[in-house]
């Protein structure tokens, strides 16, 4: 058979127009060539890839309605599954919602099905938005260089990668840093906490989260700041080195020591792909949480955060390959509050005074003499705590600078000279140290 020309997309027939697709049109040219003997059945079976039998009911099908028999039953039907006129404002009207204006179209489609009941699909929205004019807000990024993705560590709590994450969370220029671990083994969020910086404070928090519901992890991936490493290049002088310190150690750096965690640094964001990729999902998806429920404040998204982790993981994390806990309990004896706080070793002078940045403090007891070694706690829940022997001991300010700031901070009403040094301790940015 030559080569088929379709010259026409319509098909008279008393008077209506048919109109056909390229395929129907290449059918409707073969069984009419069938039909006047220039192509035998098999002939025309091969050149549509038909049965020989379905080619002559086509030709019978053909003498009895004509050019409309090459045209499936059910192709100028509407489709039983389309999405219903009601149903296509609704969704189309919740679409123009500032708050849900911001989600992609995934996250869409499950606030539609779990908030408002709308039982649809992915495509159908993909689809339907798409028709419209819409485009998902997800980022889209030039193609880089390829990393290779390194392998999942094999069991959960081998290894959790920590970082922290700047951005405006709530809408507008304000920007917050959200800080979290993942499990490398199965994605799971063990912890998650927003300050106004990257700092000491949010690392201590989500280790608080960790430590309560999982356990101790067997190691910590972060990278190379100030809150994990001592970025020095000096080397240990020679009294550390006799003292046995041959490395200096932050405070969560105590903190991970004492309680055996191994950790070591990141030298580049794509070695801890999976937390990077992690903020790249909560970017899109929390500010829309946060909008549908009015969270406007570090407070409250903490307080939505806990609930959130669970729901994240439920939905994203995945089965590990081995199926025990790397985890280790937390020791009963253990006490969170005491472990998490910034500690410094003083030692009493004769009026039972300490000194902290050039700073003095009292500590109030007539026990023990000048001299003593007292251990001083620093954190946002308690202030400052002065430990001897084992029990604690009230400390007050003795300084002219004491006066309480007008609207306290959020580390409840402390001394001022108290809460600049939660502040430096615990709350200046990581980054800007």
């Amino acid at each position: 058979m030559g080569t088929l020309t379709l010259l026409s997309t319509l098909e008279i027939m008393g008077g209506m127009e048919l109109k056909m697709s390229k395929k129907e049109l290449k059918r409707h040219y073969v069984i009419k060539q069938c039909l006047e003997g220039l192509l035998t059945s098999s002939q025309a079976a091969q050149c549509l890839c038909l049965s020989t039998r379905r080619i002559k009911q086509l030709k019978k099908e053909f003498k009895e309605k004509g050019a409309v028999a090459v045209i499936h039953g059910n192709a100028r039907r509407p489709s039983p599954k389309r999405l219903d006129q009601e149903k296509r404002e609704i969704i189309l009207e919740l679409r123009k919602d500032e708050c849900l204006s911001h989600s992609n179209f995934t996250h869409f489609t499950e606030i539609l099905n779990e908030r408002y009941n709308l039982k649809v699909s992915y495509s159908t929205i993909h689809r339907l938005l798409t028709q419209e004019g819409y485009k998902s807000p997800k980022k889209r990024r030039r193609r880089r260089k390829i990393h290779p993705t390194r392998t999942r560590k094999p069991a959960f709590g081998m290894m959790l990668q920590a970082d922290g994450s700047p951005h405006a969370w709530f809408g507008g220029k304000d920007k917050y840093t959200l800080h979290g671990f993942i499990d490398d083994a199965t994605g799971t969020i063990t912890g998650l906490y927003m300050c106004k910086n990257e700092c000491l404070l949010g690392y201590n928090e989500v280790l608080r989260q960790t430590l309560t519901q999982y356990g101790i992890p067997q190691s910590l991936y972060p990278d190379r700041y100030s809150v994990f490493f001592v970025n020095s290049r000096k080397e240990p002088t020679i009294q550390e080195q006799l003292e046995g310190i041959d490395k200096k150690l932050t405070q969560f750096g105590r903190i991970v020591e004492r309680l055996g965690i191994e950790m070591f640094p990141a030298h580049s964001p794509q070695a801890k792909g999976r937390v990077e990729r992690l903020w790249n999902t909560l970017q899109s998806r929390l500010p829309v949480e946060f909008a549908l429920r009015g969270i406007k404040s570090m407070e409250k998204a903490n307080q939505f955060l806990l609930e959130y982790r669970e729901i994240f993981n439920k939905q994203f994390a995945v089965e590990p390959q081995e199926k025990f806990s790397a985890f280790v309990p937390l020791p009963h004896t253990e006490d969170l509050d005491r472990l998490l706080s910034v500690t410094f070793t003083r030692k009493l002078s004769s009026g039972s005074t300490i000194s902290i940045q050039n700073k003095l403090f009292k500590i109030e007891q007539d026990i023990f003499p000048a001299k003593t070694t007292v251990t001083v706690l620093l954190s946002e829940k308690h202030g400052l705590r002065a430990l001897i022997n084992g029990n604690f001991y009230p400390i007050s300010p003795l300084n002219n600078i004491t006066k309480k700031e007008e609207g306290p901070v959020r580390t409840g009403d402390f001394p001022l000279v108290v809460q600049q040094l939660i502040f430096s301790y615990l709350l200046e940015n990581a980054k800007a140290a």
